[in-house]
């Protein structure tokens, strides 16, 4: 990883280009970045971001496109029910957000909620379409049931927290660190138990899991499902690989599903969803874009709680 100039990109038919004033970093950058080498091409990361539109392409309205936007970074993912093969998204291979300009299909523009300030919008897209498609869409969470979020210092945690709270559910939180766990506390959770060996013990039966944790929470969250309950992965940041007894699926009737990212209408839905409820993204840390390296460095080493942003430009406010 590097800091470098380059060319400023030019939007082509149908493409707006923004200068950015916030982007948000996710683990999927880390992903990518970690999947390169030496001979890969040179690559701009980053999937989420807010700015102005300061050009654009052949074919395209400019007259509504003044004012401040946010990006759905997954493209070409236009109805639920429609799941690409591997949905597109921005950072890879289509350069991203982590830059002074980014160019993006006019379509995928968006207003931020009007309650968030800009580094919580900047933040905002990726993580959100992603708790929303996996609580709502594929969890089919409902008021009264009850959630279990290991995790709970990661951002998209944090945000599945808040959406499954928003809708009535009741909500357990896992962690290692006792701080991270007394804070979900008082954000809202209603139990929280120290990550550990057989810490399903302390948890009531629940009715989904949201899990972006992987190898090292698989079994004792699973283990906490009731009959027919749904389990639904959307990371796995201690790892991917698991053993799985098939008669635990069958004999209590238990749901296993993976979700990334979200359609088109599922992003307008997420974002009424968050305006509705007045939900925030928890920023932890902002860096300068001097400071980008360094940012996907704590990133990776999870030192921060909940989201980190990184400045690009112009910009109002912050956290």
């Amino acid at each position: 990883m590097s800091l470098s100039e380059v060319e400023t990109p030019v939007p082509g038919p149908g493409e707006v280009l923004l200068r950015l004033a916030y982007a948000g970093l996710n683990r999927h950058d880390i992903f990518v970045l970690n999947a390169r080498d030496e001979k890969s091409a040179p690559l701009v990361v980053g999937s989420d971001g807010v700015g102005a539109v300061v050009d654009a392409g052949p074919g395209v309205d400019t007259s509504g496109l003044s004012g401040e936007w946010i990006i759905n970074p997954c493209l070409g993912w236009d109805s639920p029910d429609e799941v690409p093969p591997v949905p597109e998204i921005l950072g890879d291979p289509r350069w991203g957000t982590l830059a002074e300009y980014v160019v993006v299909p006019v379509s995928n523009l968006a207003r931020p909620p009007a309650h968030l300030s800009q580094v919580e919008a900047g933040v905002l897209s990726l993580a959100s379409m992603t708790v929303y498609r996996a609580l709502f869409s594929v969890g089919r969470l409902r008021e009264g049931e009850h959630v279990l979020i290991p995790g709970i210092g990661g951002g998209v945690a944090a945000l599945a927290m808040d959406f499954a709270k928003a809708v009535g559910a009741k909500v357990t939180v896992t962690s290692r660190r006792r701080a991270v766990l007394d804070d979900a506390v008082a954000r809202g959770a209603d139990h929280a138990v120290v990550t550990g060996a057989q810490w399903s013990s302390e948890v009531e039966p629940v009715d989904v899991v949201v899990d972006t944790v992987g190898t090292a929470v698989f079994d004792e969250a699973l283990r906490v499902l009731r009959p027919g309950g749904r389990f639904v992965s959307i990371g796995a940041t201690t790892g991917a690989e698991t053993a799985l007894d098939l008669r635990d699926l069958f004999f209590r009737q238990i749901s296993v599903a993976g979700t990334s990212m979200a359609s088109a209408k599922e992003y307008t839905a997420m974002l009424e969803f968050v305006t509705e409820h007045g939900i925030r993204p928890v920023v932890g840390a902002e860096y300068p874009l001097t400071g980008a390296v360094e940012a996907l460095h704590a990133l990776e080493a999870s030192t921060h709680v909940a989201k980190i942003a990184v400045a690009l430009g112009e910009r109002k406010g912050g956290v």
